[in-house]
């Protein structure tokens, strides 16, 4: 795939060590493994590299994929809000050891996740399985995602599009209150240029009218 020489959006291959690979590997079968166990250790890891990886900057996205191609398996993508931030993280993770591995990082193209995702997946009704070549994403539990959003900010999922819509309407409700307080402000100044001038005149006809009054006596 493409390799951009910058993005906000790096990738870590295989970070995640998916145990339903094993399962997979071992010819077992993948939906009758335990999830509940399997989402536990995965909200420990998310937690984890969220709480690192927001050393380097605003995160605006982490997306873990559970597909089993092998050349998909584990993959960890980081969006930063900044390119700056990205490559700060990807400066700081290549080379570096996690779980008894070397991670090594790129640069993704992929900064619209709404167009890598399988949505068939985010349906529940994917046919190709762990072998699709879009993003099967794991989500973290509903108790890691309260927990987020409440001590960082961090929305996730269709929380995180909603907080971005909101953002954008109040974003344009201060634009146009700014608008409003602009507008506002220049009827103050005029109204007060307005009295100055009336009162400028007034002064005016009063001194004359008093030095016309001094001329006739």
């Amino acid at each position: 795939h493409h390799k951009p020489p910058f993005s906000q959006t790096i990738i870590v291959p295989h970070m995640w060590t998916n145990p339903l690979v094993a399962v997979a590997a071992a010819g077992g079968d993948v939906v009758a493994a335990d999830d509940d166990d399997v989402q536990e250790g995965f909200d420990e890891f998310y937690e984890e590299i969220f709480v690192e990886m927001r050393k380097f900057g605003k995160i605006e996205e982490i997306h873990a994929v559970e597909n089993l191609g092998d050349h998909m398996t584990g993959n960890v993508y980081l969006k930063y809000e900044d390119e700056e931030d990205a490559e700060k993280a990807l400066q700081s993770l290549n080379g570096r050891f996690y779980a008894g591995r070397m991670l090594s990082c790129e640069y993704s193209p992929v900064t619209d996740f709404r167009e890598a995702r399988c949505r068939q997946f985010d349906d529940a009704s994917c046919s190709r399985g762990g072998y699709c070549n879009f993003l099967h994403v794991r989500e973290p539990g509903r108790p890691l995602r309260k927990y987020l959003e409440k001590e960082f900010g961090f929305y996730i999922g269709n929380n995180a599009a909603g907080i971005k819509a909101e953002e954008s309407m109040r974003s344009q409700r201060d634009r146009e209150k700014d608008r409003k307080d602009r507008e506002r402000e220049d009827i103050r100044r005029m109204e007060q240029r307005r009295d100055r001038d009336r009162d400028r005149d007034r002064d005016r006809d009063r001194d004359r009218d008093r030095d016309r009054d001094r001329d006739r006596d």
